[in-house]
């Protein structure tokens, strides 16, 4: 039985929403783009900068949507395919309880999603069978139109930012090694909270990051200072 790809709207406990949305024909593809931010630490004398470790990035899917609604004619009778298109461009609208665009699960397929088979110390990082999502950008190519204008057919170019809370990703990871003294270069909107639940996998043990470092004012962080995570118990 052909199963359709659907797009499920979430609430703020990640519940679904209403009816998911049924593409109209499957994508023939779709790519998924996952990176890490790496920092270069110079060290004197040395030949190339340490290469360390920042945080991961967000991952992203991209996938065109074909939709077409010339099967009911085109002439006057005909159906305007933005009655389709719509209902997926919506998703990247600010909804006006949340002031902000939904959160979504893109889903495909019973199994075997990508990312649903991780395992040994990643197993508890593999995503449920579909992705977690933001839409990040909706591109819309209209293609052909009815004598009077009408658009009939259309493929929309759609990106979808992964979407993980804070807890979230500290319950997935679940780091097990936070008794490693390292290194942290600090970054653009940086934060010792931030950095906290990076190394410890809780935001509130940002003291030991302050004291260690003899940092008086925990908001007074400068780019590119380099930091010591100390060992905690």
């Amino acid at each position: 039985m052909l199963q359709k790809a659907q797009f499920q709207r979430l609430d703020r406990n990640f519940q679904p929403v209403g009816k998911a949305l049924s593409v109209q024909y499957n994508p023939a593809e779709f790519t998924l783009n996952k990176g890490v931010q790496i920092a270069d630490v110079s060290i004197p004398g040395l030949d190339q900068p340490i290469q360390q470790f920042v945080r991961g990035q967000t991952e992203t899917l991209s996938l065109d949507l074909f939709f077409d609604t010339t099967e009911a004619g085109m002439g006057d009778d005909a159906s305007p395919v933005t009655v389709e298109t719509d209902k997926f461009y919506q998703l990247i609208k600010i909804d006006r309880k949340t002031h902000a665009p939904p959160v979504c699960r893109f889903i495909w397929g019973a199994t075997g999603f990508p990312g649903a088979n991780l395992t040994e110390q990643w197993s508890s990082q593999k995503r449920e069978n579909g992705f977690q999502c933001i839409v990040e950008s909706v591109r819309q190519r209209f293609t052909v139109f009815s004598p009077t204008g009408m658009p009939l057919r259309a493929i929309l170019s759609v990106t979808l930012r992964e979407y993980k809370t804070l807890e979230q990703q500290v319950d997935q990871i679940r780091f097990e090694s936070p008794d490693h003294t390292h290194e942290h270069v600090v970054e653009r909107g940086d934060t010792l909270s931030r950095i906290a639940a990076e190394a410890y996998g809780d935001p509130r043990k940002w003291r030991p990051i302050a004291e260690h470092n003899g940092i008086i004012d925990p908001l007074d962080l400068k780019l590119g200072m380099v930091l010591e995570i100390p060992p905690i118990r």
